[in-house]
């Protein structure tokens, strides 16, 4: 009979770890986003210093480089500077198997899954396999700070 109260308290510890856990991974499900620290350093930038109903920035101008970009896989965009102080964003999205594109380099986006090659201008496909171009992401650029339009 103590052998079955033994199982019994085994799994009930073993239930409230498990539950423990779910909960520990469960509860940063999207639940942050108005936090002030965000894990790349630029979401928590505006958070604290904006003005009342502006969301936080997606980057900081200083962030991407001019002939290059920066890729925010987990907003789901990449922002480019093809010339000085013109910014364009696209879809991160590769257009050929849905893989997030990896870098921007002078003037190119790649794709890290079959090398497709879009143009950081305009997310027109300059190498494939990808035969349709980045979708675009209206942006506003106030100030210094990249935001979604």
């Amino acid at each position: 009979m103590s052998g079955v109260a033994r199982r019994t308290v085994v799994a009930a510890a073993g239930g409230a770890g498990l539950t423990a856990a779910l909960a520990g991974c469960g509860g940063n499900d999207g639940g942050d986003k108005n936090a002030t620290g965000g894990t790349d350093g630029t979401e928590g930038a505006g958070a604290t210093g904006g003005t009342g109903g502006e969301t936080a920035p997606l980057a900081m101008t200083g962030d991407i480089p001019v002939g290059g970009g920066k890729v925010l896989a987990d907003k789901g965009v990449v922002i480019t500077q093809p010339k000085a102080g013109e910014f364009k964003a696209f879809s991160s999205r590769c257009t050929h198997l849905g893989c997030s594109v990896g870098s921007v380099a002078d003037g190119v986006i790649v794709c890290p899954c079959h090398q497709s090659h879009f143009d950081a201008s305009d997310g027109s496909v300059k190498q494939g396999p990808a035969t349709q171009p980045l979708e675009p992401t209206p942006i506003e650029v106030t100030g210094k700070a990249i935001r979604l339009g």
